[in-house]
């Protein structure tokens, strides 16, 4: 009786975990993708004297109530391998955010914004993904949006957001 006892306890514990749904997975880091406007207002252009890359962002936020941050080193990639390398040191205080700007401008931590000093847009219209990694390379956040619904800080849908 016990050899049948112990073979439906293990039957029952391998149902469960196969039975029981993946999780996401968690990274442990307070910097976090807080939000994107990847459709920039108006007719795209990647010109640099008339364009509107500048209208499009990424907002990255510290969500530690203690830890100050410094963003040199930190990377930003999408899901086709563009990426933004923060090369200053930009420290942001617990709670606060910085807006990684397209196009060219003076970056500031008094106004929050870094700018790309590319005049390429970065994030597709429609969808994309958006990794962002600390300067020992592993993920801090992933976040992706679609052009269905409303992002909290840009414009698309949070598909997923660890």
């Amino acid at each position: 009786m016990r050899p049948v006892t112990a073979t439906a306890l293990i039957a029952g514990a391998l149902a469960c975990i196969v039975a029981t749904p993946a999780r996401a997975a968690e990274y442990h880091s307070a910097l976090k993708v807080r939000g994107v406007q990847y459709d920039a207002p108006g007719r795209d252009s990647h010109s640099c004297s008339s364009g509107n890359t500048d209208e499009e962002y990424l907002t990255i936020k510290n969500y530690s109530t203690t830890a100050t941050i410094n963003l040199k080193g930190y990377v930003v990639k999408d899901a086709t391998g563009n990426r933004f390398t923060f090369t200053a040191v930009h420290y942001l205080q617990p709670g606060d955010y910085v807006k990684l700007r397209g196009g060219h401008g003076t970056d500031s931590d008094q106004r929050n914004v870094v700018y790309r000093d590319n005049c390429n847009f970065l994030w597709n219209n429609d969808r994309d993904t958006i990794y962002l990694y600390k300067p020992s390379g592993s993920r801090s956040d992933v976040h992706s949006y679609t052009k269905r619904g409303s992002d909290s800080d840009g414009n698309g849908y949070i598909g997923y957001h660890a």
